[in-house]
């Protein structure tokens, strides 16, 4: 009986989940092809993740209940895109063959890194055999623990730097104004809000497959969907 229970409960959320899938994106269906997500944060940052399924709007609705990859679990914390929401995850997708699901994955994954997006993928794409070698995304060498230490400075400049930047004005008290003690003070706070004091000596060289994201601004085309690659 409780066996039957937890089926009903779990394929309730199933249906919920794509409701929710299909609210924001009414074009989806549960054929097979490429599905697409992309979000921007606070910061302006752009992160993606390319999948793909024999059923999609199924694969979609599983990502929102998971909890083994990456991508699962940045959906229960950032949620779909709503306006109420404008940080979450928005959806697209390519119907596409059977046959063509790895190739077609495998271009997907590439055009967005090369279009400036954090990649939360863990492989190049592909499954089986056609599984594209190297990887991105999860599988970094693991950090030691100054490392960790410095990722964590880091990440923390990078927050308070953007809040300075945005809400704050930085400046040496009216009555210190010449005062040379002050003044390193002051210098000395803008070190250490700035990333570029923790970037890590370190190089981790980028896959051959994927070039590195550009250092500049860049146009980003999400709509329309970019067109597949013939194969």
């Amino acid at each position: 009986m409780n066996e039957y229970v937890n089926i009903a409960k779990a394929k309730a959320i199933e249906q919920e989940n794509k409701k929710r899938l299909l609210k924001i994106n009414p074009q989806l269906n549960d054929e097979s092809g490429i599905y697409i997500l992309t979000r921007e944060d606070e910061n302006g940052f752009r992160f993606a993740y390319i999948g793909q399924a024999m059923h999609i709007l199924s694969r979609l609705a599983s990502h929102m209940v998971g909890y083994k990859q990456h991508i699962d679990l940045s959906l229960r914390k950032h949620k779909l895109y709503s306006e109420s929401n404008p940080y979450g995850w928005k959806v697209e997708h390519m119907n596409v063959p059977l046959d063509q699901l790895d190739e077609q994955e495998k271009y997907y994954i590439r055009f967005y890194a090369e279009n400036g997006y954090q990649l939360r993928n863990v492989s190049l794409g592909g499954q089986g055999e056609n599984r594209s070698s190297g990887s991105i995304g999860d599988r970094k060498q693991p950090k030691t623990y100054l490392e960790g230490i410095q990722q964590g400075k880091k990440s923390l400049a990078k927050e308070l730097s953007s809040i300075a930047e945005k809400h704050l004005t930085i400046a040496v008290k009216p009555e210190k104004q010449g005062n040379k003690v002050s003044e390193r003070q002051r210098d000395k706070f803008m070190e250490l809000i700035s990333v570029e004091n923790y970037e890590e000596t370190s190089q981790i060289s980028a896959s051959p497959l994927i070039p590195s994201p550009p250092s500049t601004k860049c146009t980003v085309r999400t709509r329309p969907f970019p067109a597949p690659r013939r194969i």
